[in-house]
This record gives C-alpha cells, structure tokens and sequence, in this order.
C-alpha cells in the first residue's frame, strides 16, 4: 500500500491565501451586517461585571440587564450631546476660519510668485480653480457625512438590541461552544474563553482611562493657553487618540486651526508643543503600563492591523483591530500548529545573540 502522501506546500500556500481573501472579502461586503454584531459583543463582555454584581443583589437578570444597556445608552448619548452642542457653538468659529485662510492662501501665493518667478496672475487663478474644486467636492463631503450619520444612528439603535440579546443568551451561546468541541477540550476552550473575556474588559477599561488622562492633559493645556472650546478639543483629541499610532497625529489638526484663528502663529507653535510632549507621556507611561501591557500585540502588527481594519470597516475597524488581533492570538497561542503565528503576533522577542538557525556540519569529503 502507497504511503500517505504530503500536501504540497504550495497547494497549502494557496488555500490559505484563498481562504484570507475570501474571509476578508466576506467581512467587507457584509460590514453593515457584521459590524454593529461585533461591537456589541465587545460590549456585552464588557457590561457583563454589572449584570452579575446586579444578579447577585437579587435582581432579575432581565432587569440586570436591561439596567447595564441603560446605563450604556446614557454615558454613549451623554457624550454625543456634549460633542454635538459644543459643535453647534463652534459654528462661529468657521466665519473667522475661513477669513483667516482665505488671508493665509494670498500670502502663500505672494511668496509663491516672487520664490519660483511664476506670474502673480497664475497663481491666483490657480488658488480660484482649487478653491471651486473644493467646493464642488464639500456637497460630495456633506452627502457622505449624512451618510455616516445616519449609520451611526442604526448602530446607535441596534447595538443596545444586540448587547441586551447577547447576554440574555449567554447560556445558550455557551453550552452551543461547548457542544462543538469534544469533552478533553473544554479545558483549552475554557481559558480561551476566559482570557478572551479577560482581555477585552481589560483593553476597554483601559483604553477608556488613557482617554480620560489625555483628555485631562489637553484641557489643561489649552485652558492654559487661552484656546477657544478647550474641553471639546480635548475630547475630540481623546477619542482620536484611541485609534493606534494616526488618531494622535489627526486629532492635532483641529487645535492647531483654532489656535490660528483665534490667537496667534505663535499659539500654533505651543498647540504643537503641547499635543507632543502628551503624545510623548501618552506613548512612552499610559500606554504601555495601562493598554498595551493588556494584549502583547508588537508594533508591527499593530500597525498593520489598524490600516486593515480602516481598509475593510473604516473607523469602526480602526478601533476594534487591536483587540480582535489580541483574541485571535489568545486562540493562536492554545493551538499547537498556530503557535509560531502567535508568537509572531506577540511583543515577546528572542534575547539578542540567540542562533535561532544552526548551520549544518561541513561535511568533508574523503
């Protein structure tokens, strides 16, 4: 009888790239479906504390329940009030802004025609054509964010619906895991389980308070600084910040226009200043010590994740990358075959100096 043969490895090779585009390809097209599904699952492990402190004073679980969503409608709708009516006066601000650019872009093109000889004239025209375009390309823009304001109102309505549904049918959705392994395996399905609901509490709780702290830290700079709407930026800064490595970089440009509007170039230069040296206490104490510590995910990884994630759900994948790569590497890491690809997700590196390949003995030839 023939031995078993091997699968060649490039007919493993090209399955696995099949089946990630076509897993990804899935969670593309199906993002209005999958996304609010996720986040309310995140969410769900994360009220989940309450409804058992809740059920362990004798209140209904019903009632536990519904009291966690309750209480996660308020801070989330809190919140957008705040945002939204601070925006609202902010409205005032935007005459001025665009006066103020309006001044800078005939500086620019000043400079611009005596630097490289080109005719006054020209560079005008071209300041026209640019600001046209970009009034022309504002009514595609104002489209778009009805758009997305109108898919935050459906996430904003279905994801309490999910959350309640989720943990109403944790049981059922416990014992249905449990059922799709064998007996021996429990154990291992146990602490993935339990890691999982570990780590996402963890990673939320944490991130929530490194937004606090940088929110904290921009007010009081830029209430020191005299900035106009220093808590909303700071808020707005916060919630930038929590996405990985750009949201710090994006959540600057706000600040920096409103200190160009309102005071002074040299205000500018004490924004930058300001958002830097957060920046520098954010990445180099908070995070480390109060979000990253939660889930071992390297740099690299990390990056490559949140523009994947921005690539297939947007903002929304931005923010859920990190932790969705921390579970699959919590799921790496308990399957034997799967652990080099944990490993290599991890922050964990082989000391220096270690001979990770042994180079075979010569062999001489007689």
């Amino acid at each position: 009888m023939d031995p078993v043969r091997k699968t060649p490895f490039v007919i493993i090779a090209s399955q696995v790239v099949v089946g990630l585009f076509i897993f990804f390809w899935i969670l593309y097209i199906g993002r209005d479906i999958i996304l609010p599904i996720v986040y309310a699952a995140v969410l769900a492990v994360l009220l989940n504390p309450l409804v058992n402190r809740l059920t362990r004073h004798r209140v209904s679980r019903v009632l536990a329940i519904f009291i966690a969503v309750i209480v996660l409608l308020l801070l989330i709708g809190g919140l957008i009030y705040f945002v939204v009516n601070q925006s609202m006066q902010f409205g005032d601000t935007l005459v001025t802004l665009q006066k103020k650019i309006n001044i800078l872009l005939q500086d620019v093109s000043a400079w611009a025609a005596r630097t490289f000889k080109v005719s006054r004239t020209k560079v005008d025209s071209w300041v026209v054509d640019t600001e046209k375009k970009q009034l022309n390309e504002s009514a595609a823009i104002v489209g778009q964010t009805l758009v997305t304001m109108t898919n935050i109102l459906k996430l904003f309505l279905l994801i309490p619906v999910y959350v309640f549904m989720f943990l109403f049918y944790k049981p059922l959705l416990l014992d249905f895991i449990s059922r799709l392994f064998r007996r021996e395996n429990h154990e291992m399905v146990s602490e993935v389980l339990f890691e999982t609901k570990t780590l996402i509490q963890s990673y939320l709780v944490g991130l929530l308070l490194e937004a606090a702290i940088v929110a904290t830290l921009n007010a009081t700079g830029l209430l020191l600084l005299g900035i106009d709407y220093a808590v909303l930026l700071a808020i707005i800064g916060a919630l930038l910040n929590i996405i990985p490595y750009i949201g710090g970089i994006i959540a600057v440009a706000l600040p920096v226009l409103i200190a160009y509007t309102s005071k002074s170039p040299a205000y500018v230069v004490w924004v930058l200043i300001l958002y830097a040296v957060v920046q520098f206490i954010d990445n180099h104490y908070i995070v480390p010590k109060i979000v990253a510590s939660k889930v071992r995910i390297n740099a690299l990884v990390s990056i490559v994740v949140v523009f994947i994630g921005g690539a297939i759900w947007g903002v929304a994948g931005m923010f859920l990358s990190i932790p969705l790569t921390a579970i699959v590497k919590v799921i790496f890491d308990r399957i034997t075959p799967l652990k080099p690809w944990g490993s290599l997700l991890g922050d964990t590196m082989p000391p220096i100096g270690k001979t990770i390949f042994k180079t075979p003995p010569k062999v001489t030839k007689k």
